[in-house]
């Protein structure tokens, strides 16, 4: 990568890694929900800011839990807090430690739907909205589904 690129880029993620937490992820509940150890080893519940992925019994979602476990588990990521939801989840964008946002890699890899209801942060949120019709036109994941019904939906009608 040029010289130039990393500089960009270390730009672009010092804001958010300076006010980010360390945290351990010890375990991976659904594809947007994980627990980690945070520094004083408690632990801390975290659901990924701005997506939904699959419910456990909807098509994608066992391959989006497993996909977040391969990658997560028992790495130490940083926590960029959001804020507390209604059920006393921290809700946060989770880098890995080489810097991929967890988040995004989700919505990249057509394991997550952009949450756009809860998703207001720009760029980044319109960065992930390209990133969704990428891989909605290119038929990832579980857009190669023919009429993929979103978590929100899928709740409703249970």
């Amino acid at each position: 990568m040029p010289k130039k690129y990393v500089i960009i880029l270390i730009m672009l993620l010092l804001p958010t890694l300076l006010w980010a937490w360390p945290g351990e992820v010890i375990r991976v509940t659904d594809g947007d929900t994980i627990v980690v150890l945070n520094e004083d080893r408690e632990q801390v519940r975290i659901r990924l800011y701005g997506i939904d992925t699959p419910e456990s019994r909807q098509p994608f979602g066992s391959k989006a839990t497993r996909y977040v476990r391969d990658i997560a588990a028992l790495e130490i990521v940083e926590i960029d807090e959001k804020y507390l939801d209604r059920y006393g989840r921290t809700i946060a964008t989770v880098f890995l430690p080489d810097g991929t946002n967890l988040n995004e890699e989700l919505v990249r890899v057509g394991l997550a739907w952009v949450y756009t209801r809860y998703c207001d942060e720009q760029p980044m949120c319109s960065r992930w909205d390209k990133l969704q019709q990428e891989a909605r036109e290119n038929k990832v994941g579980l857009w190669a589904d023919k009429e993929p019904v979103p978590p929100w939906e899928w709740r409703r009608r249970r």
